[in-house]
């Protein structure tokens, strides 16, 4: 097991350049895979999530040429993917299982998925219900709840459907099975989710439109290949955002994030923190809203409230969010957030057990959590539960506390950002 002891810090200083985004990333190759013709993916995100989803589409027998710098994809068409000779590991991706699932729910082949400890642990149902609607023939574990899942597809019909949760990997894989349905398929979110299936779906020639909470997806005889750039992901850069506001004497330039609406709302939290960020240098990329995001040490932080239509724009963001938490004035109050229980790990009980053995007041909810600030942190030895984002929060939250903090089973981190470690000690001063 892998740990690495993290001391208080002077100061965070420099600029950033965070790891290519990782929903785009995934997109980006599985969206190429169906596409007619040839696609360049530039920018890719190189960790074990993303290369998750290139090893599935390999053994789909999608051609796929990768140099380092960039990823040239022959596209197979929609309805051109094989049959795997064998089961598709999935790794730890619940994003790869679950909008891969959307496409060969469409395909008339067979298929098996499974995954690690974490993603066999990890509630399947609430796309097999949809799909099997559709048409598809799905049989899972524990009465069609969890990995390993079978796929037999094709012959898809369009359904009206509302999700039941706020997820932006059901709403893509079910827009994606929608491209093979015998007719226009509609989606009803309540409250809207990350938006990037949608972005590059249109950008690939498909005829979807939103109108209010619904989705409608038109299915095209083709999609157009693609050539796209991946922006910087913001979750990750969410960390180093936090280390700057925490640590006295910090600044920091983090370079090229994405910073579309429906995955930045932590911007908009620490403007209510009264956190000193600046949004710079804003411009579009490859169909995204990317710039420059400038914070320094901001040492009067408020507490603040979020509420469940917050949520989805910060999904990913919450572990960071309580540390940054425990260093405001007041009761920051988070509900609406119980998705996160079924994530990598339970992400709201991971965090509160770990930050309570470093002295924060926290209080964990079905939903949320309660957060008594300001609180005077204390370093000693916390636990991953096998989490990326929650190991690197706690890296962030060893930066202030008095002493050392070990993290233990950092080899998670890999998941999604491989060099954040090495990255954090070169901005250290």
């Amino acid at each position: 097991m892998e740990n690495i002891v993290i001391s208080s810090s002077y100061g965070l200083r420099g600029e950033v350049f965070t790891p290519p985004d990782k929903s785009i990333s995934h997109r980006a190759l599985m969206f190429a895979a169906i596409a007619e013709g040839g696609s360049v993916i530039k920018n890719l995100l190189y960790a074990g999530d993303v290369l998750s989803t290139m090893n599935a589409l390999r053994r789909l027998s999608v051609e796929i040429e990768d140099d380092g710098k960039e990823v040239r994809i022959l596209g197979r068409g929609l309805r051109g993917i094989k049959e795997p000779n064998d089961v598709i590991d999935c790794g730890n991706s619940g994003t790869t299982t679950r909008l891969l699932a959307g496409i060969l729910s469409g395909n008339k082949i067979f298929s098996v998925m499974t995954g690690d400890d974490s993603l066999r642990k990890r509630p399947m149902d609430r796309i097999i219900k949809p799909l099997s609607q559709m048409g598809a023939v799905i049989y899972a574990r524990n009465d069609n709840k969890y990995l390993p899942m079978c796929i037999r597809g094709g012959n898809l019909k369009s359904i009206e459907y509302k999700l039941p949760v706020a997820s932006a990997q059901v709403k893509s894989c079910l827009i994606l099975a929608s491209l093979y349905a015998n007719g226009v398929g509609c989606i009803i979110e309540d409250l809207p989710t990350r938006d990037h299936t949608e972005r590059m779906l249109q950008s690939m020639g498909v005829d979807l439109k939103r109108i209010g909470s619904r989705i409608e997806i038109s299915p095209p005889q083709r999609l157009n290949p693609l050539e796209i750039t991946v922006p910087g992901d913001f979750s990750s850069a969410a960390f180093f955002i936090a280390g700057a506001l925490l640590v006295p004497n910090s600044e920091l330039i983090i370079r090229d994030v994405l910073v579309n609406p429906t995955r930045a709302g932590l911007l908009d939290v620490l403007k209510g923190m009264g956190a000193n960020v600046e949004v710079a240098n804003i411009r579009e990329k490859s169909g995204e809203t990317v710039a420059d995001i400038i914070c320094r040490f901001s040492p009067n932080l408020k507490a603040v409230k979020i509420d469940k239509k917050m949520v989805p724009s910060m999904i990913d963001e919450f572990p960071i969010l309580c540390v940054l938490a425990t260093q405001c004035e007041g009761t920051t109050e988070i509900r609406g957030a119980e998705e996160l229980r079924v994530k990598e790990s339970d992400r709201i009980n991971s965090i509160t057990v770990e930050l309570s053995k470093m002295g924060a007041n926290i209080v964990e909810y079905p939903d949320g959590v309660d957060i008594i600030g300001k609180t005077d942190l204390k370093g000693t030895v916390v636990n991953s539960h096998k989490d990326h984002r929650i190991a690197m929060s706690l890296a962030i939250a060893g930066l202030i506390a008095a002493g050392k903090t070990t993290v233990n089973d950092i080899g998670c981190v890999s998941i999604s950002f491989p060099s954040f470690f090495n990255t954090l000690k070169a901005l250290q001063r």
